[in-house]
């Protein structure tokens, strides 16, 4: 059978999804897991982009070691020079560069004709070839491309040194049928084309991605590029856990085998989910929360009686337990630790001891606490590097049918400082929300505002997420909390918090530009 590898690029195309902006400690995290999901390469970012870019990939390469760490570059020599220099520490560093090909973007992009296109694409290959041991050239937007002038660039940039040609829908437009034939004609008009291996990377602009790139697994592709739960800008890209999935449950048709460890799958989702924001929907193939629920009376009775009549996925499959460890206010710091590192944690000791505070703290209020309480504290106390920004000292919101909901929140700066203020509003979110950002005393646009509760019950923790926009800068946040305005109040914090660091980082960018 055909191997088929797997590239992920959550922390590059995933992370352009609107409002997500992931820090170092959580793209950390999200790197660490998706090598414990044994993918074969990750694509950590866009080294040149930017300084806080730069050192996330460095890190990443210097963290992972048995996946492939990449990162992108144009075609130029400063991007790749700047790649380099992130990537080297990798375990097996590599580059992927990329051109436009198609008469559009060559035209009213790139402001080049084709010749000079080539030669561009030649050249970048050649002085990236001086450095890395492998070299994957991606031709943006290949689908909306002339297929002579696609043969002729791929041919000379393979001649160049190219190990990896990938062909990027890169606006969703192609249809499986024309992306399979795509293929086809490189096959049969590159007459170097054995000497690559040939990559699919679909995004999802029309509800094609998944199925275009298994079109592409059909016609002789043996790397699909993909992300955790689809996520990427506009309508996202591949969804890595359905291509892993439906490779797996039709390998009699497919005939290929990966080295993905599918009972990561739901842990990986979970954790980019809570990681940027973005909610995975309840009737999301393999990871929604519906995926393996049964309604229907027949289906229930068929279940009931063998699963494979309604069920050709078991929930096993991809990771999620058929129950949860319960811990309670008697559990020590052994155990706490040991549940942590089943559930795939690293926590330093410190981080340990902080957490088991807070966990004591919420078993004497909750009698049980699960596997999804004690992921959401993780998250409050791995995941929050604004220790030096603004920290929610105290809240207190006045609500009644009869009154004006009154909000009064009292916050910490990096320096000590306290800050309180009071404000009104419509309903108790808005005036707590107007408070704050008197506190910030910036004019702040709510996107989004989202609430779940993490488990059932009454004593269930609230989850909240936000999005805002400050300025130019359009984040995201999130904070965890039994009452669901501290927890409102918590997501608002942690998205201002995030733009400060966003401008902090752009001013120490334009500083260094201009010194």
């Amino acid at each position: 059978m055909r191997n088929i590898k797997f590239f992920d690029t959550t922390l590059r195309d995933g992370e352009q999804s609107a409002g997500v902006n992931l820090n170092l400690q959580e793209k950390l995290e999200i790197a660490r897991q998706l090598e414990r999901l044994r993918v074969d390469i990750i694509e950590a970012g866009f080294p040149a982009s930017s300084k806080g870019d730069f050192e996330a990939v460095k890190q990443i390469a210097e963290t992972v070691r048995t996946c492939s760490v990449t990162g992108l570059s144009r075609s130029v020599r400063s991007d790749i020079d700047a790649a380099w220099e992130a990537l080297k520490g990798g375990a097996e560093p590599r580059l992927h560069l990329f051109i436009a090909t198609s008469p559009i973007h060559m035209v009213h992009k790139l402001r080049m004709t084709p010749e000079q296109v080539i030669e561009a694409a030649v050249e970048a290959v050649k002085y990236a070839k001086r450095f890395f041991p492998i070299v994957q050239w991606s031709a943006e937007d290949a689908c909306r491309s002339e297929l002579p002038f696609l043969a002729k660039i791929v041919a000379e940039v393979i001649k160049a040194g190219a190990s990896v040609i990938n062909i990027p829908d890169t606006v969703g437009y192609i249809t499986p049928k024309e992306y399979g034939e795509i293929f086809l004609y490189l096959q049969n008009n590159v007459p170097n084309i054995e000497n690559v291996s040939l990559s699919a990377h679909c995004h999802d602009d029309l509800g094609m991605a998944v199925v275009n790139s298994l079109s592409a697994i059909e016609h002789g592709a043996t790397q699909v590029e993909c992300t955790i739960n689809g996520i990427g800008e506009r309508a996202g890209n591949a969804a890595l856990e359905e291509i892993a999935v439906a490779l797996h449950i039709r390998k009699d048709y497919y005939q290929v085998e990966t080295r993905l460890n599918l009972q990561e799958i739901k842990r990986t989702s979970n954790l980019v989910s809570k990681l940027t924001g973005v909610v995975v929907p309840p009737n999301k193939a393999v990871v929604g929360k519906n995926a393996f629920a049964h309604e229907s009376g027949i289906h229930q009775d068929g279940v009931l009686k063998e699963k494979t009549t309604y069920e050709i996925i078991s929930p096993e499959l991809i990771g999620v337990p058929s129950n949860s460890m319960v811990l309670g206010k008697h559990s020590g710091r052994h155990a706490l630790r040991n549940r942590v590192e089943e559930l795939g944690y690293t926590l330093s000791d410190e981080e340990i001891n902080q957490l088991f505070v807070r966990f004591k703290e919420l078993a004497d209020k909750k009698k049980d606490i699960t596997d999804d309480d004690l992921i959401a504290l993780i998250f409050e106390e791995k995941f929050d590097p604004f220790k030096d920004f603004y920290q929610l000292s105290s809240i207190q919101v006045q609500y009644g049918t009869n009154q004006i909901p009154t909000a009064v929140v009292v916050l910490k700066d990096g320096k000590g400082n306290e800050i309180q203020e009071a404000a009104t509003g419509a309903g108790s979110v808005e005036a707590l929300y107007n408070t704050l950002e008197r506190c910030f005393q910036t004019e702040v646009t709510l996107l989004d505002y989202r609430i779940e509760s993490v488990g059932g019950g009454r004593d269930a923790l609230a989850q909240v997420f936000v999005k805002v926009r400050v300025r130019d800068v359009e984040t995201s946040g999130r904070g965890t909390a039994q009452d669901v305005l501290e927890a409102s109040a918590k997501a608002y914090i942690n998205a201002m918090n995030r733009v400060f660091m966003i401008e902090a980082m752009r001013a120490e960018n334009e500083k260094v530009a201009t010194s």
